[in-house]
């Protein structure tokens, strides 16, 4: 996984130095513009853009299973850079830099409500709440990390856990690039 991530950090990286050194020849050649600052300036404004907006399903209660699920937000409104995936449910950051990520899940009358995020496969925050009184509740969740190209974001939904969805959309899981690195 580590070799293919450098991979295609390094095969971005020579497309940026490509895209920016055939601009600068044609700027040159049409003796528009020749100072660097403002070239600098110019290919600055070429950054990727990445922002996806999702929500669960139409189904109503989705568990509780016996065993851990990867949750399918199959309902994408917004997927700009087309980092979300909805065939794999897994978000991937496609270049390296700083990432804003949030959740919303619902428990519709449920007693155990949970979602638990992965990066890489690996947990890196677990989320829950356990509803006694049974009444309608939500929680949302924000993060910030630092993600290389290729690494991977998605949620799972724990063993007798249960979240809730419909044509309303109460369980959400969006994000976007804020910067590069």
């Amino acid at each position: 996984l580590g070799l293919n991530c450098l991979f295609l950090e390094i095969l971005q990286i020579t497309q940026v130095i490509m895209f920016r050194d055939t601009f600068i020849c044609r700027v040159r050649k049409a003796n528009k513009y020749t100072n660097v600052t403002h070239l600098s300036a110019l290919l600055t404004l070429r950054k990727p853009k990445v922002a996806f907006y999702t929500a669960l399903t139409n189904a109503g209660h989705l568990g509780p299973y016996n065993t851990d699920i990867t949750l399918k937000y199959s309902k994408v409104f917004t997927n700009i850079g087309n980092a979300y995936n909805p065939s794999t449910d897994f978000f991937t950051a496609p270049v390296k830099g700083v990432y804003y990520l949030q959740f919303t899940v619902f428990g519709h009358h449920a007693d155990r409500l949970a979602v638990h995020v992965y990066k890489n496969n690996q947990k890196i925050m677990a989320n829950g709440d356990y509803n006694h009184n049974m009444v309608d509740k939500y929680f949302t969740k924000s993060l910030v990390l630092e993600l290389t190209a290729g690494d991977e974001i998605h949620l799972v939904l724990p063993s007798d856990h249960s979240v809730y969805d419909d044509i309303y959309n109460f369980s959400t899981f969006s994000g976007s690039l804020l910067f590069t690195l």
